[in-house]
């Protein structure tokens, strides 16, 4: 058994790298040729750049591609870009604009794993009979008794099985992560050390295809018609300002509101069916219980039938909560105290074993709900 839990001597072990020109993926790549794997570097071609994007740092650009392959050149693999800009625009660009249209707070970063990374690079890297899919994602896969399970990386501060969430099982057992329980600090260390061109490059900082953060000029060039002027009402439905286009606004929001009043003003619901942004008080803000839809399970249903933890936003905390199933929903009463939760977020359920915080799947918010309303 090798060092990736597969029965088979290293050098006829053939691995898939998925390489997006970080620093990251870039180790995990010489790490495994390193340790004398058959490697091959995938690098994910996913979006069209332009002038703007070069002023960010994000993922899948131009710049990433030559680096990925600068790095594959240097430590003697054979490298692939993969072309996937119309999957990666009908799948996550398209989506990711529907979600604020809606209302919601998406997370391209989850749908862009969910679909052109683990489905349809896991469906590539099948085809060319490799033996498992590394990645340079910061979480944990351990093998117990023949099944493979998820658990937040050592380094909590870089953990990122919040966004891996919607993993199936058969994905699970074909994906290896390398870098689980190492920390940040470490893997640059690493990169030093062979001398990659990557070693200081900075990370990602925004959505590939939102570099600025400017949510809202994407949303213009693909979807005008949603800025739309409507009503800024309080919670008694009573009109207090106007709003240019919902798709400005998230839950919890602050500033931007531009309403006197004596209490600061926060975002509380957002009503795409008749184009009004809520806002209230802080303590309007608290969330206690939860709608998901479209559910992942990763653990036996059964294991749900104590207080689990849950997390409902990446760089969140684990909160206390109790999970009540119905079909491919389910409903979350959250135990503990936490605000501005939003729907089109994510939330993931987590047990505490010996070996750590597993992951046991999750789910879309579709609804929150609170004693002032339902969003």
């Amino acid at each position: 058994m090798n060092s990736l839990g597969i029965n088979k001597l290293n050098r006829e072990t053939k691995v898939v790298v998925a390489m997006s020109g970080g620093v990251d993926s870039s180790v995990v790549a010489a790490l495994m040729k390193q340790e004398g794997y058959n490697v091959k570097g995938i690098t994910l071609k996913l979006y069209d750049d332009n002038k703007d994007s070069k002023k960010g740092r994000q993922c899948c650009a131009g710049q990433d591609i030559m680096d990925a392959k600068r790095v594959s050149e240097k430590i003697n693999i054979a490298h692939e870009i993969l072309y996937y800009q119309k999957k990666f625009k009908s799948e996550v660009i398209d989506s990711f604009i529907d979600s604020y249209a809606a209302g919601e707070t998406p997370i391209p970063c989850v749908q862009c794993n969910q679909t052109v990374k683990f489905r349809d690079l896991f469906k590539y890297a099948k085809e060319l009979k490799a033996d498992a899919l590394i990645t340079g994602h910061y979480v944990s896969r351990v093998q117990i008794n023949g099944h493979a399970n998820m658990y937040r990386a050592k380094d909590h501060n870089r953990d990122q099985s919040y966004f891996l969430f919607n993993t199936t099982q058969e994905q699970l057992n074909y994906l290896r992560f390398p870098l689980g329980e190492i920390d940040k600090s470490v893997t640059r260390s690493i990169a030093k050390k062979l001398n990659l061109n990557v070693a200081d490059k900075p990370d990602s900082q925004d959505i590939c295809f939102v570099p600025n953060g400017d949510y809202s000029s994407v949303i213009k060039k693909y979807r005008p018609e949603s800025f739309k002027k409507g009503k800024i009402v309080d919670l008694f439905g009573n009109q207090i300002g106007e709003h240019e286009g919902i798709i400005n606004y998230t839950i919890g929001q602050r500033k931007g509101i531009k309403i006197s009043s004596s209490k600061p003003l926060y975002v509380v619901n957002i009503n795409a069916d008749n184009n009004t942004v809520v806002v209230g008080h802080k303590e309007n803000l608290k969330i206690k219980k939860i709608y998901l839809r479209n559910i992942n399970i990763l653990a036996p249903k059964k294991e749900f039938e104590k207080i689990i933890k849950i997390k409902v936003r990446s760089t969140g905390k684990l909160l206390n909560a109790k999970i009540k199933f119905e079909k491919d929903y389910a409903n979350v009463e959250i135990l503990d105290n936490e605000t501005g939760i939003s729907p089109g977020q994510a939330c993931v359920f987590y047990s505490k074993d010996e070996v750590g915080d597993k992951v046991m799947g999750g789910g879309w918010i579709d609804r929150t709900f609170n004693n002032n309303l339902s969003t």
